[in-house]
């Protein structure tokens, strides 16, 4: 049996880990979440997430904060979407990438420009529109047994 085919067996077993839109749609909202909205600042209501927090880390954390955003686009990619959508994905993780690196004023931009929440509304659009099936309902409340 070939790698990938017992690759697929396996991932298709697990939840979350398949190659179908909706894994990869799970996969990239868990991502966005984590990067972006981790948890609340008291006092300003404001989401921040691994991205504003390693970025404050230098050089280091622009690094890792970069790696994660092309693992979004990379996942993009796999949707097959089109270059246009994934050079924008791209350009928006080199912005935050670029303007992080510098110091204290890349921090705050940081802060406002979350290029992973803009990767995930363009990932989103595609999936509605391609794959209507994976659409989730935002704030959806799943009742309690």
């Amino acid at each position: 049996m070939p790698t990938t085919n017992r690759f697929d067996k396996i991932a298709d077993a697990l939840p979350g880990l398949g190659r179908d839109p909706a894994s990869v749609r799970r996969r990239i909202e868990a991502m966005e979440g984590l990067l972006e909205r981790l948890f609340v600042v008291p006092g300003i209501n404001r989401p921040v997430g691994l991205d504003s927090l390693v970025g404050l880390i230098p050089v280091v954390g622009d690094i890792v904060t970069a790696g994660m955003g092309a693992w979004l686009v990379w996942e993009a990619r796999n949707l097959g979407m089109s270059k246009f959508q994934i050079v924008r994905m791209a350009g928006n993780v080199g912005i935050d990438t670029l303007v992080g690196a510098i110091p204290f004023v890349g921090d705050i931009v940081d802060f406002a420009f979350r290029s992973n929440s803009r990767n995930l509304r363009i990932v989103r659009r595609h999936l509605d529109r391609h794959h209507p099936a994976t659409a989730t309902l935002e704030g959806a409340v799943t009742p309690r047994r």
